[in-house]
């Protein structure tokens, strides 16, 4: 099983592309996002104690589920941050936000979440846990390289360095938290 740290290692590499779209508090904010849903996919770990027949490295960690649930959730979700969100846009976009891009902000950082929680257990040891079926029920065969041994502190926390290091550098270049004088300016 993947550490914690490897997950959200992996969330934070893939919310790097955040900063070329948004600016200041609404990059930091998705990017935030996307960590709180990198463990999407292990609710399995406390679903299996209430729903029987529920297993680790089940449908939870699927694209199904994860598409499905991030859809759903940002149907339910995007009026809730609405307001906190639509203020972050103005004070760092300068523009009013839409329904739909608050919508696109929620159910974007709970895929990215989700689905780069199931890439990091495809690239785990199967021999430490069953190895994911990501593709159910479309193709239905476990998929892992066994490339890294993440489970190791080392692993971990070079890949959580070398993430967050990206992000600093990428927040720096786009005058964080307010001002980005690389972009191209709205009129």
């Amino acid at each position: 099983m993947v550490k914690l740290m490897g997950h959200i290692a992996m969330g934070l590499l893939w919310a790097l592309p955040v900063w070329f779209v948004w600016d200041g508090r609404v990059a930091l904010a998705f990017v935030g996002f996307v960590l709180a849903t990198v463990m999407l996919p292990d609710v399995d770990l406390v679903l299996r104690h209430m729903i029987p027949g529920v297993e680790h490295h089940g449908v939870t960690h699927t694209v199904l589920f994860v598409t499905v649930v991030a859809v759903v959730a940002g149907l339910v979700a995007a009026p809730v941050v609405k307001p906190m969100l639509q203020r972050w846009w103005v004070e760092s976009e300068g523009e009013i936000v839409s329904k739909g891009a608050i919508h696109l902000f929620v159910v974007g950082g709970l895929l990215l979440g989700g689905l780069s929680h199931l890439f990091t257990d495809m690239l785990s040891a199967p021999d430490i846990a069953q190895p994911v079926e990501p593709f159910w029920p479309f193709f239905d065969k476990p998929v892992s390289f066994d490339l890294i041994y993440y489970s190791s502190a080392w692993w971990n926390l070079g890949l959580l360095i070398v993430a967050a290091a990206i992000h600093f550098g990428l927040m720096y270049l786009n005058q964080f938290p307010f001002e980005n004088r690389y972009r191209i300016q709205k009129t």
